[in-house]
């Protein structure tokens, strides 16, 4: 008897689709082992078997045989049961299928996975006998891996990196007359969005389900204000409002005190068509609104696709009880209300390059209509226009008859100082209606020149709103006065006036012009955007051709997001929606602090942030110590003036109790783990650095990762089958980013949760292939490496759902909510370029390689640091790596990183240094020694001498 197990990791990015039925073109890459299971009682040696694309080269007992036709697998019952505590959501998918054939069939269980969610338990269920899946670090799993083959046992180890991938699929043989049962479970924090958090569950079971039944519970602390269960949703690009329609056949339950709720959706058969035909219809819709060539035959891919199952809720906050302790662990919520929106100065940088040509550019324009007449009075804002070429547009062309269509480009390398700048217009009617008129005439033509674009864009944000143009001038003052020594970046009472900058930047392909190097762009983007006029860059992602990587390092470094744009008949939508969820800043420049002697070291997550926008929550984690009675907390930051438009400070002092008793319902410890987690993954992408220290954010996120057994891209599946001989160790090297493909799927991701079957011989087989979009089936990704697999017997666990919802399901343990199963991997490699060999960091001679920053000041030769300050050059002399380092007291400075005093220390003995750029270093630097390179360190961040 063989078992057939195939699991496939899917990038949610690019996709393939079929043309006819040569769906072999769309796979790259498919390993396949042969296992043989056994019983108990007797040991057989069986062949593993290596199969690329559908070629298999030998067959092996694949089970009896019979002419009749085989009765198909059935899909019996699908559960989903949502625990929801806190915001904290917990998620057991639960699908059952029967084989009533007499002989072996293939089941498929696949799932698409929020994109922030964690996978944190797996169980298959097979002739009643449960597999559970494990999570290990990659270099533990290779070992696991080397030492099974070593012993002649069937091992394969899968590991990945993708940190969006989240389409997971599980395919494996089920004997005839038997029932397979798939138990996937997995935790996310809810995020808050125009009002309301959203939980959205997707449903694509493949079929028609006799049983099918979909559970929310929620319970807060705080009374639950609103609650909607907006109609099944066709697609995850726009958020639900409360214009939307409601479901009418989901069913609330409130509860006895307005802090818990209950949710149930249970469609029948006659439902579950009507809603799989308007799925159906909708894509079909959306295809249709994409140029010719990414235009296909969507049935196949649709069948089975139910949708969206969402709900949205809100909680009370006028007892403004913001901070939550449980067993040690405290969680901080502030979501700001009545306050008045800062006034800001947004820099929409708009891509017209050839590429947006049709339906992209019209979805612009559309977009930029409504978005325009959202600006507030007393915002500023301006338009920069990039293909090939930059420009600023002055809303007096808006007078003038339209130019003519532009049929060419300039092929010379346009710079963002030959761009002439044009001061910001006020938000006024007369101003919004000519911007809308020069947003009606945008062409697409050229290239794209992304740096220059946002480089001018920078410098717009840095010359503010109060100047004009001066005769033959094209570019700002360069000439800016040196800080004083000592001096930290801050925010000081001149910040009072300023205006929150803001830059949306949208683009639908790579920089193609000027500087096309992205590591080099973001770089200088960085290292230009910074101080009191730091801008948050938010980066649209437009369509499936756009580098995502590249835009989401880039917002990360600069105190924005990414957002990715479907090419669909809803992209105009898309925009506005994101558009809302930026428009209102509310505070700026917040930065919660702890007592030292209540809060454990090291344990709070990000605890500074940029903007605090209208709509939103920002939420702090951290350990309290033990034997505290109560947590002091302060909140700073800046709000707006009501009658005028600047600002003014803002401060709030949460004061808490600690409770000795634990509440077994408020899962503060794994929550302050995912956000722990999130964050250093983050922390780790945005940075430049190969720090594999054991103080590096990748070493951390790794162990919390481990230590609760969340999937992440740090860690692999590891699985161990004993009783066969050989093994397949499917090791092999990332590839490159793909080149442009015809191949593309375009439009919103697949809806998949269920399950799909075919008569394919028994096997294991892992492929990686590139998240299906609308598809069940993709482009590969980067191949995987070695997989490792092993039988393990899982543990009974606690079954939450109603005995009388049971019939079918006596034999398996359903995962407890609260106690799941160790996790499966899911994730999957990206789509990136490998970097190419470089020499060894200069920086490397003085152990400052993690201080990349320092490569512009460094004089190798001289062995120091060069600065200019006031016109005069500064050396600051370097250890060499080995030398030890003497500085004698820690002596204060003024100001530290974020407005708060410190101690000059040596520069690698501050580890907040790593972040900063070398133009902020100039207004951090000090000397400590004699002459030695310093920064004025906060003292938090000062290792120890």
């Amino acid at each position: 008897m063989y078992i057939y197990i195939k699991i496939s990791f899917a990038k949610k990015n690019k996709s393939c689709y079929t043309m006819g039925d040569v769906r072999w073109k769309c796979i790259l890459l498919c390993v396949g082992l042969f296992i043989a299971t056994v019983s108990s009682a007797a040991i057989t040696q069986d062949p593993l078997i290596v199969t690329t694309g559908d070629d298999i080269t030998t067959e092996t007992n694949v089970g009896p045989t019979t002419d009749e036709p085989n009765a198909p697998i059935k899909l019996t019952e699908m559960r989903v049961h949502s625990e929801i505590a806190l915001r904290y959501a917990r998620t057991a998918v639960v699908t059952t299928v029967r084989n009533p054939a007499k002989r072996s069939q293939e089941a498929v269980f696949r799932m698409l996975l929020p994109e922030t969610a964690f996978i944190s338990g797996f169980v298959m269920t097979l002739n009643g006998k449960s597999y559970k899946a494990y999570v290990k670090g990659k270099e533990e799993a290779k070992q696991i891996y080397n030492e099974a083959v070593s012993q002649g046992f069937g091992a394969a180890h899968v590991s990945a990196k993708a940190r969006d991938s989240n389409h997971f699929t599980v395919n494996v043989n089920v004997e005839p007359n038997t029932t397979a049962v798939f138990n996937l479970t997995y935790e996310e924090l809810l995020v808050r969005r125009n009002g309301v958090y959203n939980h959205a569950i997707n449903l694509h079971p493949g079929a028609l389900v006799p049983k099918l039944k979909v559970t929310v519970h929620i319970k807060e602390t705080e009374k639950i204000t609103t609650l909607r269960v907006p109609e099944v949703k066709t697609g995850n690009e726009v958020d639900a409002t409360d214009a939307d329609a409601q479901n009418p056949i989901a069913a609330i339950d409130r509860g006895h005190d307005d802090r818990e709720a209950t949710i149930t959706f249970k469609p029948d058969l006659i439902e579950q068509r009507r809603l799989i035909d308007v799925y159906s219809a909708k894509s079909k819709e959306s295809a249709a609104s994409r140029p010719y060539y990414f235009q296909h035959n969507v049935e196949d891919n649709q069948e089975g696709t139910i949708g969206q199952f969402i709900v949205q809720y809100d909680v009370d906050r006028t007892n403004n009880k913001d901070i939550l302790v449980n067993d040690g662990y405290f969680v901080h919520f502030l979501a700001p209300s009545s306050l008045p929106p800062l006034k800001k100065h947004v820099v929409f940088v708009l891509d017209t390059s050839g590429s947006m040509m049709g339906h992209k550019l019209d979805q612009l324009r559309e977009a930029m209509q409504t978005i325009l007449g959202k600006l507030y009075a007393g915002d500023y804002f301006s338009i920069v226009e990039f293909n090939s070429d930059v420009v600023v547009h002055d809303l007096k062309e808006a007078d003038a008859p339209p130019a003519e269509r532009k049929h060419y480009w300039n092929y010379q390398p346009h710079q963002s100082e030959n761009t002439a700048l044009v001061p910001p217009s006020r938000a006024t009617p007369e101003n919004i209606e000519k911007a809308k008129t020069i947003i009606s005439r945008l062409q697409s033509f050229g290239g794209t020149n992304i740096h220059s674009a946002l480089s001018v864009a920078i410098d717009l944000i840095r010359k503010g709103v109060d100047w004009k143009v001066k005769s033959n001038e094209s570019k700002p003052d360069s000439t800016t006065a040196a800080p004083e020594q000592g001096k930290a970046l801050t925010v000081d009472e001149g910040v009072k006036n300023e205006l929150e900058p803001i830059v949306i930047f949208l683009t639908d392909g790579d920089p193609t012009e000027g500087e096309t190097s992205t590591v080099r762009i973001i770089n200088h983007l960085s290292e230009k955007n910074y101080g009191e006029k730091k801008a948050s860059i938010f980066s649209l992602a437009f369509g499936e051709d756009a580098d995502r990587n590249f835009l989401r390092k880039l917002s990360l470094r600069n105190e924005g997001f990414m957002r990715h744009i479907y090419e669909a008949a809803d992209a105009a939508l898309q925009l506005r929606d994101f558009y809302q969820q930026v428009s209102s800043p509310l505070l700026s420049n917040v930065h919660f602090t702890y007592p030292k002697d209540q809060v454990k070291e090291g344990s709070v997550t990000r605890s500074k942030f940029h903007a605090v926008f209208a709509g939103s929550e920002v939420v702090v984690a951290g350990r309290v110590l033990d034997n505290v009675d109560v947590i002091e907390a302060q909140v700073d930051g800046f709000c707006a003036v009501d009658d005028g438009s600047g600002k003014k400070k803002y401060a709030i002092l949460p004061k808490i109790p600690v409770s000795t008793t634990k509440n077994e319902y408020m899962p503060l410890e794994r929550l302050w783990a995912y956000l722990t987690i999130k964050q250093l993954l983050d922390e780790k992408d945005a940075s430049d650095s190969d720090d594999k220290s054991e103080k590096s954010p990748e070493k951390r996120a790794l162990a919390i990762a481990l230590k609760y057994e969340f999937v992440t891209p740090l860690t692999s599946l590891v699985v161990v089958k004993p009783n066969a001989t050989n093994a397949v160790n499917a090791e092999s090297v990332d590839n490159q980013r793909p080149e442009y493909s015809a191949f593309g799927s375009y439009g919103p991701p697949s809806l998949s949760a269920g399950y799909g079957q075919s008569n394919a011989l028994s096997a294991v087989s892992f492929s990686q292939p590139i998240a299906t979009l609308q598809h069940q089936f993709g482009l590969p990704g980067p191949p995987m490496q070695e997989p490792v697999f092993d039988d393990i017997e899982a543990e009974e666990i606690d079954n939450r759902y109603e005995d009388e919802d049971r019939a079918d399901m006596d034999s398996f343990p359903v995962s407890s909510i609260f106690g799941a199963p160790p996790a499966l991997s899911t994730t999957s490699a990206p789509k990136v370029e490998l970097p190419k060999a470089e020499p060894a960091s200069p920086l490397m001679k003085y152990n400052l390689q993690d201080f990349g920053w320092a490569e512009n000041l460094l004089d190798a030769s001289a062995d120091v640091l060069k600065l200019s300050v006031n016109g005069t050059q500064v050396d600051l002399k370097l250890y060499k790596t080995g030398e030890t380092v003497t500085e004698g007291e820690d002596s204060t400075c003024d100001k530290a990183g974020g407005g708060v005093s410190g101690a000059c220390v040596y520069i690698t003995r501050c580890r907040s240094a790593k972040t900063i750029t070398s133009q902020q270093y100039q207004e951090l630097y000090c000397t400590v020694g004699n002459g030695y390179a310093g920064v004025c360190c906060p003292s938090d961040d000062v290792d120890k001498a």
